[in-house]
């Protein structure tokens, strides 16, 4: 089944970033575990799907060097605005992780709804062009869809068996936990949280 997706740019043109259904104004509850389970406290980040950049700014306050991109010009200018308004060095920057114009390593990628959106002919591409902006021994922080999320719309769901056999090639599997996605819809919507670790 092949999902329909929004236009990305049109969405962050035309509605506030406070509406999405993703906007989560704080660090991702998940994502902070992590980050302390793995005493990760420095070092440089790559957002990738930054949308409203809400996450790259939560990190850049934690003291990360933070990168944030997305496919939406607009979304990057918005989430850029935020930004200096607190005062952040974050480097913004319009980009296709699957035509990714990146050329530097990070020490991780935090990906909160980029992958999910991607058909399953695209995966591999996303898996490579991830790997290449992973330091050795670096990590991918990944939330997507779960399989059990029973609304129709939205992104392609994973069970933890898919994650492991579309990632196993490039990253160990840490951990997969059942989670939710914070954000503007109730009940929050079903996930899965991944630590990988680049082999």
């Amino acid at each position: 089944m092949v999902r329909e997706l929004p236009n990305w740019e049109q969405l962050y043109q035309e509605k506030p970033v406070e509406t999405m259904p993703w906007f989560n104004a704080d660090l991702d509850p998940d994502l902070e575990q992590a980050l302390t389970k793995l005493n990760l406290q420095a070092g440089t980040v790559l957002d990738l799907g930054t949308g409203p950049g809400t996450q790259a700014i939560a990190l850049a306050q934690r003291g990360f060097k933070v990168t944030g991109t997305d496919l939406s010009p607009t979304a990057v200018q918005k989430a850029e605005e935020k930004a200096k308004e607190k005062g952040l060095n974050i480097i913004w920057k319009q980009d296709d992780i699957l035509n990714s114009k990146l050329d530097e390593q990070f020490d991780f990628v935090f990906d909160r709804g980029c992958f999910h959106v991607f058909t399953a002919d695209l995966r591999q591409d996303y898996l490579r062009a991830v790997d290449k902006s992973i330091e050795p021994n670096g990590y991918l922080f990944l939330k997507c869809f779960s399989h059990k999320e029973p609304r129709d719309a939205g992104p392609y769901r994973f069970t933890p068996e898919e994650i492991k056999q579309i990632f196993n090639k490039k990253f160990n599997i840490c951990d997969i936990q059942e989670t939710v996605y914070q954000g503007t819809l109730k009940p929050f919507p079903l996930a899965l949280f991944c630590v990988l670790q680049k082999s």
